[in-house]
Order: structure tokens, then C-alpha cells, then sequence
């Protein structure tokens, strides 16, 4: 393993070149993705069809996922796996169901009332990453809060075997999450047919759900014309901050697991230390617990691609490591100090934050209750990640009383004459005018 990069008390000036994150060259990406949800657009299940043939080397002509093996699924993974499962859903749905909207109803003078009521979207696409690493957990991140939402459909989507099955874990997971259909597709065909549906995929009204660089271009694209998602997204994440009292075992075991989902993901570790000394000897110990650690992972190569862009920071007071972390804005923000609540005030950018030596990513990733599809790549500093509103439209309410548009009426004539839009200032008048007939 390549020793990490160090940076040393940064300065704000040059803080994001600094912790730039991997550069992701997609001028031919995106060329090609245009080109396959154009041929999905036009052609629908036959492109489908011939890209999952062409892409995931199925053999199997078939699209949907028939109900009787949805409900199979159940027989074919091991009774601990489905209660880990069932588990990890109730935390999930606890809280998640926390989150049900309030619709608020407000006079805001007489006879204005005004108020807004929470819908639930109709038809939501979620995608499933599938592959070496099929994420069963996120059909329940998604589709738990569609269904607690009222979604009426939830259209999975995820690539199939080469015999054109999925994954059983996934298959489950859907079963007892609420979807109510299953695509054996992956890549950006399968964000094609979510996002203008096809002769068996019902077009969607939002897609989530992460996945690779194709994938998050082909939502990128859908989002400017077609169809709304959950949010921009790139390579996964995370930044541990530690000081003299972590454990650099357990640092070095945050970092391993981020790494291991990508050659791209991105491991930055923040050390908080009395001095750059200190500092610089915390960071080789959680190298050489990298080093041990690594020799006992399955996905060791991909682990090494990974950490060839991690970076490690060394600062000496806290409004330091608040800096860090907020110019960085991570995905996943691990803060293990001593006093973590000296911190926890100043961050402003994170998708999810992990408090304390016990609080480790992956019970987030699996199983507390929060949901894992995170903004990543710095978009934090501008999106929540999903959450129960995220499966809403926010619809807005007023009703005005014949007495409200004889008090606010002359206001708003006022407001649309200064801005030049007569027709809006004559809808208000005709109504006054109507009134003052009334009452003769």
C-alpha cells in the first residue's frame, strides 16, 4: 500500500485544491449514455432487452420479474439473513414513519387563510446497484419510506445473472419492502425505461438510488428533461476525524470499508493533535493497521485503487478541523474524539454524521434507522440526503374571504401596477368592483 497523502495544517486558500477529490473524465460518458436513452426512448423493451443482453451478458429475453419468484425469494436465502433483514427494515420504518409531514394552516391576515398539503408521489423508480456487491440494504432505504409515504407504485430496477435472475436478498428485501414491481435491468437502460417507461416499465415520476458513473449520468440527464431525482451524486466517501484518544484500529477499519465500494471512492482521515508531531504519529499508526487490515480483505485490490487518492490532515485546534470538514462537505462524516460535541455545533456540511469510538458507518450503511443514499462528490453543501420528503410534492392552499380581498386587494393592485402587469391588478379590481355592486 502507497503511503497516503499528508496535508499539514492547510490553509483556507488553498483547502479544496487540496482535498480535490478524484477527477471523473465523462465527456465520453456522457456521449454514450445520451445515445442509449435516445435507442430506449425510440425503441423501448427491445433496446432493453439488447442492451441487458449486451451489458450484463444475460441470456434471458425477459424484463419483468414475475410475482411467484418475488415471493420465492424468501425460501432461498437463510432464516438469519431474512431476520437481519427484517431488523434492520423496522429501525428503518421507525424512523422513517417519525418523519409523516404536518400540514400547517395559517391565517396570515383576516380572511387569508393559507395552507399546504403534503402528496405523495405516485409512481417512483429505484435503483439497485447489483453486480459483485448486490446492496439489498438499499431497496429498503427506498423503498421502506416510498411505501410509508403512500407511493402507490415502487418500480425497482436491477441488473440481472447471466440467466436472468436477481439476487434472492434483493428479491426479499423488495418482498417486504413494498414494491410492487421488479425490472431485471441495470445501467443507464434501466434509468432509460424508469425515466420514459417502455411496453412492460411504467414511466416514473422520480429515480433514486446510486450506482456507477454511467448510472449517475443517465440521472442527470433524465433530470434536465424528463423527470425529477433524488439528488446529484459521484463516487462514495467518507472522512473520519480522530485525535490522540482514538483508536487507530478502528479509523483505519472506516477508512477500508468506504474504500472497498470503488477504485474511486474517496477515505480522508483528519487528525485533531497538540502538535504537527503528534499528528504526523497518529497518521502511521492508522497506516499500519491499514496495511494489517487490508491483508484480510477479500476486495484487496480495489481497496489499494481506492486508497491511492486518500489524503490525511493534520490540524492543532478545532475551528481547524471545522474548516476541514466543511470545505470537504463529506458524504459520511465519522467524528471520533474525545469530545465530540466540540465539534458537532460547527459542522454545516455532511450527508450523515457518526458520533463517538462505537458509532461506526456501517450500522448507518445497514441498519440504525437513517437512511444511506447520501449526497456525495461536495454536494452536500447543498442537499439533505433522502428522507421521507424526499417521496412528497408539496402542494400550497389559500382560500380568501370576500372580507380578506376588500383588505389585501388594494395592496396587490398597487404591487402588480408597479411591476407593469395590469391584467394582474384588474383580476383583483373586477372582484372589488362586484362587491361594491353587491352592497348598493
Amino acid at each position: 500500500m502507497e503511503r497516503i497523502e499528508r496535508i499539514i495544517q492547510p490553509d483556507a486558500r488553498n483547502l479544496s485544491r487540496l482535498l480535490a477529490r478524484p477527477d471523473i473524465d465523462s465527456g465520453s460518458v456522457k456521449k454514450s449514455v445520451a445515445a442509449i436513452l435516445k435507442r430506449i426512448e425510440e425503441a423501448g423493451d427491445a433496446a432493453l432487452v439488447s442492451y441487458t443482453r449486451e451489458f450484463d451478458c444475460a441470456k434471458s429475453d425477459r424484463i419483468i420479474v414475475p410475482r411467484t419468484e418475488v415471493e420465492q425469494s424468501a425460501s432461498l436465502i437463510s432464516a438469519e439473513l431474512k431476520q437481519a433483514i427484517d431488523r434492520a427494515k423496522g429501525n428503518i420504518e421507525r424512523f422513517h414513519r417519525a418523519q409523516k409531514p404536518v400540514d400547517e394552516k395559517v391565517e396570515t391576515e383576516p380572511g387569508v387563510y393559507c395552507w399546504r398539503k403534503s402528496v405523495p408521489l405516485q409512481t417512483v423508480g429505484i435503483y439497485i446497484p447489483g453486480g459483485s456487491a448486490p446492496l439489498f440494504s438499499t431497496v429498503l432505504m427506498l423503498a421502506v419510506p416510498a411505501r410509508i409515504a403512500g407511493c402507490e407504485q415502487i418500480v425497482l430496477t436491477t441488473p440481472p445473472k447471466e440467466d436472468g435472475s436477481v439476487d434472492p436478498a434483493i428479491l426479499y428485501a423488495a418482498l417486504t419492502s413494498g414494491v410492487t414491481t421488479v425490472v431485471a435491468a441495470g445501467g443507464a437502460q434501466a434509468i432509460g425505461a424508469l425515466a420514459y417507461g417502455t411496453e412492460s416499465v411504467p414511466a416514473v415520476d422520480k429515480i433514486f438510488g446510486p450506482g456507477n458513473r454511467y448510472v449517475t449520468e443517465a440521472k442527470q440527464q433524465v433530470a434536465a428533461h424528463r423527470c425529477a431525482i433524488d439528488m446529484p451524486a459521484g463516487p462514495s466517501e467518507v472522512m473520519v476525524v480522530i485525535d490522540e484518544t482514538s483508536s487507530p484500529a478502528f479509523a483505519a477499519a472506516d477508512m477500508l470499508s468506504q474504500a472497498e465500494h470503488g477504485p474511486d471512492s474517496q477515505s480522508v482521515l483528519v487528525v485533531l493533535a497538540d502538535s504537527l508531531e503528534v499528528g504526523n504519529s497518529r497518521i502511521d499508526a492508522v497506516e499500519a493497521e491499514l496495511e494489517k487490515q487490508l491483508e484480510q480483505l477479500e476486495r484487496k485490490e480495489l481497496i489499494e485503487a481506492s486508497l491511492a487518492h486518500a489524503k490525511a490532515v493534520v490540524v492543532t485546534d478545532i475551528s481547524s478541523a471545522a474548516m476541514v470538514v466543511n470545505s470537504y462537505a463529506p458524504e459520511h462524516l465519522i467524528i471520533c474524539l474525545s469530545d465530540f460535541a466540540e465539534l458537532v455545533p460547527r459542522v454545516r456540511n455532511a450527508g450523515s454524521v457518526f458520533l463517538g469510538r462505537w458509532s461506526c458507518e456501517s450500522v448507518g450503511d445497514y441498519a440504525s434507522g437513517t437512511n444511506h443514499t447520501l449526497p456525495t462528490y461536495g454536494w452536500a453543501r447543498s442537499f439533505s440526503g433522502v428522507s421521507l420528503d424526499s417521496f412528497y410534492k408539496k402542494i400550497t392552499f389559500q382560500r380568501i374571504t370576500r372580507k380578506g380581498l376588500e383588505a389585501l386587494g388594494p395592496i396587490v393592485q398597487k404591487l402588480a401596477r408597479a411591476e407593469s402587469l395590469d391584467a394582474h391588478a384588474q383580476a383583483v379590481a373586477i372582484r372589488l368592483q362586484s362587491v361594491g355592486e353587491e352592497s348598493r
